[in-house]
């Protein structure tokens, strides 16, 4: 039987990390014990998967042999075969878990956000409005916008290689836009503060609106105060 390949969790430019108590990256654990079970027995090809530094993938390798996850046994031509064990199965199985109750709660929580910003902008007459970051949560945003009276005209992006994504044209700053909009919604998931403080500079608070879960709402009153 075909073993099922487990997402991998991906915000963005950053990864995002599954809760942890002993401070290891739970996405990355989750990410190559998925790899090995199914049959990846080479640290590049692992390292090429989870898209992390070869180094990165050595360390974490080593921690899952001594916790018992993974096995490793000496193959042909001095490689090494891995291998999951019981303990390996089952931390994946927990694994998965968590992270498909994570990430739920995350579009959930994302998509209810990007519906109140997306009702402040019809409260303000805007219409058409360009994300600055492009990301997971920009995804959400481009497909909820579907729903509301609002579109999605453009994104920006500073590591912008010329690709649209999800439909929407991407560029790397405010002045390479070519289409007109009426504001700008934060959905930078790495420097939300930094996007933001410079969206407003830009354009003013009252064009710049963000999402509760990026943690501006408190930054945002103050500029309208001030």
């Amino acid at each position: 039987m075909n073993a099922v390949k487990t997402p991998r969790i991906v915000w963005g430019t950053r990864v995002r990390t599954l809760p942890s108590e002993s401070g290891e990256d739970e996405r990355i654990v989750l990410g190559l014990l998925s790899s090995v079970g199914d049959g990846a027995n080479s640290q590049r090809r692992i390292a090429s998967e989870l898209g992390i530094a070869l180094g990165l993938v050595n360390a974490y390798l080593k921690r899952c042999v001594l916790k018992g996850y993974v096995k490793v046994s000496q193959a042909p031509a001095r490689r090494y075969a891995y291998y999951l064990t019981p303990q390996g199965f089952a931390e994946k199985s927990r694994l998965t878990v968590e992270y498909l109750s994570y990430s739920f709660s995350f579009f959930r929580e994302a998509k209810a956000d990007c519906a109140r910003a997306f009702a402040t902008a019809k409260e303000r007459n805007f219409k058409r409005l360009v994300l600055c970051g492009r990301s997971e949560l920009a995804e959400i945003a481009i497909l909820s916008a579907v729903d509301s009276e609002v579109s999605v005209v453009a994104i920006i992006d500073a590591g912008a290689d010329g690709a649209s994504f999800v439909g929407k044209p991407v560029v790397d700053s405010y002045d390479r836009l070519s289409v007109p909009f009426d504001a700008v919604l934060i959905t930078d998931l790495v420097g939300a503060r930094r996007a933001f403080d410079e969206a407003t500079a830009r354009y003013g608070a009252d064009r710049v609106l963000s999402l509760r879960l990026l943690g501006l709402q408190d930054a945002q009153r103050g500029e309208r105060k001030s």
